[in-house]
């Protein structure tokens, strides 16, 4: 089963086991992952699951959409090259591992 690993700001880490189809996002609101609001319900409009993807995890993902490029703009944290709303990354069948980075603040 894959895992997704989040890194909080302090730098400890919780790997997940998940489904694939599942997003980054409702995998960390059902194991109460902290830093992770999730306000709008994974409907890309809120930035309020925003992450950093690890350097290793980019090429497991789709491709930022032109929603989500607008979308991250208005991130809490601050947009970085590796910004990405967790409700847009998916678990592809194959994939092993995803790491994601939580950012200091979301609102």
């Amino acid at each position: 089963m894959p895992q997704i690993t989040y890194v909080q700001p302090d730098g400890a880490r919780r790997s997940i086991a998940a489904a694939p189809g599942a997003t980054v996002m409702l995998t960390a609101v059902s194991n109460n992952i902290p830093g992770i609001v999730a306000e709008c319900g994974g409907a890309a409009m809120c930035a309020t699951c925003h992450v950093y993807l690890d350097e290793a995890s980019q090429a497991v993902v789709a491709p930022v959409s032109e929603v989500e490029n607008e979308m991250l703009d208005s991130a809490a944290s601050g947009r970085r090259e590796n910004s990405r709303l967790s409700c847009q990354l998916v678990l592809e069948p194959g994939v092993e591992e995803i790491v994601v980075h939580i950012p200091s603040h979301q609102v």
